[in-house]
């Protein structure tokens, strides 16, 4: 009953409803840019929003195959052969490439299957695009998962990593799992949600602005003289706050993650969702669908917002008003977003990849890694790890804090 009482507390208020209207339509926003500004290419120009992406859609009916060593090997095998015709190539000083039909035929219909497939015979840190394929010795065959594992290796050992033996050993034996050969596909709507997690910082923070007066509110209001004086205001009330807190939290927060999710997929479709993620980066160790890594990364920033509400609890329940709770958390949420890693050890960087702003990112490609003594984590899992144990830590204190309040 008091849980009840609290959580429609919470929802009544009229600040509460504009904050998350108005979060809700930066969500859709957010979201919807992807789709207003897409746009791609024909032969007769441009082709913008819901009809370029039914175009790209029906570009990938005929390259969503298997990528064997075979397919690669004839793929590359046509794309020298177009070379062999002056009339297909073109030359800008320093490059040849592919124009006219030759290009608007061949590669522009592949052209995301062809970077990929090319970013495997590439060093670690270089990007030639298509153009080491034209002058690739095929004699011995393409060799395409040879070149991708010797390509994770040289990236493992690359010395500015300055990752350790049990390291190295915990990314190759990921890397080892992906399935192959990798089956290729549409997946434009996964991609844009992988790429976008960060952009619902914004609902994390306006789910915090709306649980921030829970405990200060009533300081504000002199009505915590009467709560910590009746029979359960220590006690029960309490307890029910956090909970109807916590309970408001997740449904506002999984309301703006349909919303997140719901654009993309709707617009883009949910193609894909059982697709290798090698197939958006080759060299990404973990061997999850689309779906799989969405969902995990998504079980992840529960975690965080769980913790962050923990934290806003405790402020509210220490501090006399809620915009000193939030002159607190903005900060904690949003100063990360200046920040950026420049590398992937050390304590700056390993820190800066456990804030909450950080946290909400997959960095799926980036081979980040935690070691405690023999024990060797990725990002993911250290994330997973210290925001349940803030979170456990958080939401008693936070309860101790208001039940230890002394009233003026």
């Amino acid at each position: 009953m008091l849980m009840k009482y609290e959580f429609l507390k919470i929802l009544r208020k009229k600040s509460t409803m504009i904050v998350m209207a108005v979060s809700l339509l930066l969500t859709a926003f957010l979201f919807g840019l992807p789709i207003l500004q897409y746009q791609t290419y024909n032969q007769d120009g441009v082709i913008k929003g819901l009809k370029g992406i039914a175009y790209t859609k029906d570009q990938y009916q005929n390259i969503s195959v298997p990528i064997t060593d075979e397919y690669v090997e004839k793929t590359i095998t046509e794309y020298q052969k177009l070379f062999e015709k002056p009339d297909n190539v073109g030359y800008d000083g320093s490059e040849k490439f592919l124009i006219g039909d030759a290009y608007w035929n061949f590669v522009a219909p592949r052209e995301k299957q062809l970077s990929m497939i090319a970013s495997a015979y590439d060093s670690p840190g270089e990007n030639s695009g298509l153009n080491k394929l034209p002058e690739l010795d095929l004699t011995n065959g393409a060799k395409f998962y040879q070149a991708r594992n010797e390509k994770v290796e040289s990236l493992l050992n690359t010395p500015s990593r300055e990752l350790s033996s049990q390291q190295k050993e915990y990314w190759g034996n990921m890397s080892s799992k992906v399935e192959t050969p990798l089956q290729y596909g549409y997946h434009e709507g996964w991609e844009i949600i992988m790429n976008s997690f960060e952009l619902l910082m914004f609902a994390l923070l306006a789910v915090l602005i709306v649980i921030a007066p829970v405990f200060s509110g009533e300081y504000q209001a002199g009505t915590d003289a009467v709560i910590l004086s009746g029979k359960y205001g220590k006690t029960r009330l309490i307890t029910a706050k956090i909970i109807s807190s916590v309970l408001f939290g997740i449904l506002a927060f999984t309301l703006h993650v349909i919303v997140a999710f719901g654009l993309p997929l709707a617009a883009f479709g949910a193609d894909g969702w059982n697709l290798p993620l090698q197939i958006a980066g080759l060299t990404i160790p973990y061997p999850f669908t689309f779906l799989q890594a969405a969902l995990i990364n998504l079980g992840v920033i529960y975690l965080v917002l769980l913790a962050m509400i923990g934290l806003t609890l405790l402020l509210s329940a220490k501090m006399k008003s809620p915009y000193l709770v939030l002159v607190v958390l903005v900060p904690v949420l949003f100063i990360p977003l200046f920040l950026s890693p420049n590398g992937t050890t050390g304590a700056y960087n390993l820190t800066l990849f456990l804030l909450p702003y950080r946290s909400v990112m997959p960095e799926i490609g980036k081979y980040v890694s935690f070691q405690i003594g023999g024990l060797v984590l990725d990002a993911l899992s250290m994330r997973a790890i210290l925001y349940a144990i803030l979170t456990a830590v958080m939401l008693p204190l936070a309860r101790l804090g208001f039940r230890k309040h002394q009233v003026a």
